[in-house]
């Protein structure tokens, strides 16, 4: 006879996910109850479970993936998304995954070099000015507004340019102004699916070359049935790769300068990296060999990973750390914690990169660091993002020393992504 072990939990109920509480109820709860728990939802009247531990995470994302659906929360996704490969399920999302795939090829992702290294010369300039001024520097809002032009630029490549002049603004520029993630917005943002439709039929209409993922979406055609996607399905691909491509890099961004700015040790070390180095990368190969640069970020990454919550909804019944899981059951986990698992991670609150090299990272569970998720649905993006992320640090770092203005610790804002919840300003000074 099988013995079924009682799961934890808090005894009061509370509508996990709905709210910024949300982070530091499943931080306490963590520390009451360990790798896996659940939570009653009085909104849904339903149990949550949660796990903790990277055996449970590799289940669920990776060895059986195919029992869970995405979960609580995706609803609200997709009134912004529609059903791209964010939200979508089953045989469709395999379908659009295969198709886009090959364009987020490392070969590929290296057309995009000229565009990254210009973009970020150019916000450079602007903080040499801002410098020379005496005027402090947004961090915030500029990696927003920086990594949005590249995610528009990689999609719509001299489009947007052509739309900016027609329309005489960035009808995409709402993205990066707007913070807040409700209906309005989502009314808005989706309001953008006629200029995405505009910018399609034009091209059909007056053909030329173009390099950019618009381009790639268009020519590409299922490998099975020769069918291209429809013109519903790029636009809502366009639109995710939109809002995911631009809001989670920028918020890495924003902590990584956040953790810089406050471990001088840190700073001198990029630095000396970036002058040993080209003046800005030339490929995603000279960036990833960055290698301390790049464990700045993997730290940075760990410590504060954008998509702090994921959500999964049971198909039939599992089991999860020991306990029953019954069918069309929500599953959270959260890399956040998982990134501070006491038991995979020494000095977990700490900023440490040199954690990602030598017999600790060869060790550690493979599962303990999931910043882009893990399994099938990993994301994407990842290799783009990365590329990003380096080459800015990089470019940055060899102009610049940053020094935070205010003390003490940032407030988390813990919404679709890891936020900071106030500006992040920094003194620049030109080295």
């Amino acid at each position: 006879m099988q013995t079924t072990i009682p799961c934890p939990g808090p005894t009061e109920g509370f509508n996990l996910g709905g709210s910024d509480e949300s982070l530091a109820k499943m931080r306490d709860w963590f520390a009451l109850h360990g790798d896996v728990y659940r939570v009653f939802a009085p909104a849904r009247g339903v149990h949550i479970y949660v796990i903790n531990h990277p055996d449970d995470v590799k289940r669920v994302l990776l060895s059986n993936h195919r029992n869970y659906t995405k979960g609580e929360g995706m609803d609200r996704v997709k009134i912004l998304l529609g059903n791209g490969i964010m939200t979508s399920e089953g045989d469709f999302w395999r379908r659009q995954r295969r198709m886009m795939q090959p364009s987020f090829h490392r070969r590929v992702i290296d057309r995009f070099t000229d565009l990254i290294g210009e973009v970020n010369t150019r916000y450079a300039e602007r903080w040499a000015a801002q410098a020379r001024r005496g005027e402090p520097v947004n961090i915030t809002d500029d990696t927003s507004e920086l990594t949005l032009e590249i995610v528009l630029r990689s999609i719509f490549g001299t489009d947007l340019a052509r739309l900016e002049q027609q329309l005489g603004t960035n009808p995409f520029a709402v993205v990066a102004q707007d913070q807040n993630r409700d209906l309005k917005f989502a009314y808005r943002f989706r309001s953008l699916t006629r200029l995405v439709a505009g910018l399609i039929e034009h091209r059909r209409r007056e053909p030329e070359e173009h390099f950019d993922f618009l381009a790639m979406l268009m020519q590409t055609r299922d490998r099975e049935t020769g069918v291209p996607m429809s013109d519903r399905e790029m636009i809502d691909e366009v639109l995710t790769l939109i809002v995911a491509g631009h809001e989670t890099t920028a918020s890495a961004l924003a902590w990584t300068w956040y953790l810089i700015s406050a471990d001088p040790g840190a700073a001198e070390a990029l630095q000396a990296e970036a002058d040993r180095a080209a003046p800005a990368p030339s490929g995603l190969d000279a960036a990833e060999s960055l290698t301390f640069t790049h464990r700045v970020i993997q730290e940075s990454l760990r410590l504060y990973p954008p998509g702090w919550l994921l959500t999964r909804r049971s198909i039939d019944a599992d089991e999860l750390g020991g306990h029953p899981i019954g069918p069309r059951t929500d599953v959270f986990l959260s890399p956040y914690l998982l990134h501070r698992h006491p038991r995979f991670w020494d000095e977990p609150e700490r900023f440490r990169p040199d954690r990602f090299v030598g017999s600790d990272a060869d060790e550690r569970h493979k599962f303990a660091y999931i910043p882009f998720a893990a399994g099938p649905r990993h994301c994407i993006g990842e290799n783009l993002a990365m590329f990003e992320m380096l080459a800015h640090v990089q470019v940055m770092s060899r102009r610049f020393h940053f020094k935070r203005i205010g003390t003490g610790p940032i407030e988390l804002e813990a919404q679709i992504n890891l936020r900071p919840r106030s500006h992040l300003m920094m003194t620049v000074t030109e080295r």
